[in-house]
């Protein structure tokens, strides 16, 4: 007779679940993240500034340029320079920093093709969930910086004008956005689409970032508007 499929054999050892693959384990790493990246910004000891920009630029891009020199300038001015610890403008920062004597840390993801922590990095720590690392980059500093990127750069300054428009975050933070050109369009469609035309959002929101140009720009307003 022809066993059925579906029912298991009562001859047979019982099939065990991979509890790493379960519902239940996954809550468990979930927690684990957030109790190690907590300890990890809790340590922390001074301000600190996170970087954010494009993994592709490299040094010869002059956005690279202006984040080093910035990731340079944070640490003459006691900051700890934060970035995702990968390559790019998170290199640079971190290059700066280094290079200037400064505490370097990287909060980095595991990503399926890799993500390399760039060599400038003196402290770091990894996380499986971009959920979990989004919680720790957003409690991490005082002050956050974008240098012009891609989704990932977007999703990051979406993410902390929200959380500081919708006054979500534990402390005060100050935004500052890097580069013109990049920056500008998207800015002039926030203020003529969003405030005047749908009034999705208003003026004062849109005063919860600065726009600036150079890395000098950057920390003379990091330094008077100190939070």
């Amino acid at each position: 007779m022809k066993k059925d499929l579906n029912i298991p054999d009562p001859d047979l050892p019982a099939v065990k679940e991979d509890f790493t693959k379960t519902f239940p384990w996954r809550i468990f790493k979930i927690m684990a993240e957030f109790i190690e990246g907590f300890e990890f910004i809790n340590e922390f000891k001074t301000k600190s500034a996170t970087v954010f920009g494009a993994t592709r630029f490299g040094e010869d891009n002059e956005y690279y340029k202006r984040a080093r020199k910035l990731g340079e300038l944070l640490a003459k001015e006691g900051y700890i320079v934060v970035s995702g610890g990968g390559p790019g403008i998170m290199e640079a920062a971190n290059r700066g920093a280094s290079e200037a004597g400064g505490e370097s840390v990287g909060i980095n993801i595991e990503l399926p093709e890799g993500q390399r922590t760039n060599p400038f990095v003196n402290k770091t720590v990894g996380f499986y969930y971009f959920f979990t690392r989004k919680v720790m980059m957003s409690f991490a500093s005082s002050v956050y910086v974008f240098f012009p990127g891609g989704f990932g750069t977007l999703d990051e300054f979406f993410e902390m004008i929200t959380l500081l428009q919708t006054k979500k975050l534990s402390h005060p933070v100050t935004i500052v956005v890097v580069g013109k050109e990049y920056w500008g369009p998207m800015i002039k469609w926030f203020e003529e689409e969003l405030c005047n035309r749908q009034q999705s959002i208003t003026k004062k929101d849109l005063e919860l970032f600065k726009l600036v140009d150079t890395p000098e720009e950057a920390i003379e307003y990091i330094k008077n508007n100190k939070k």
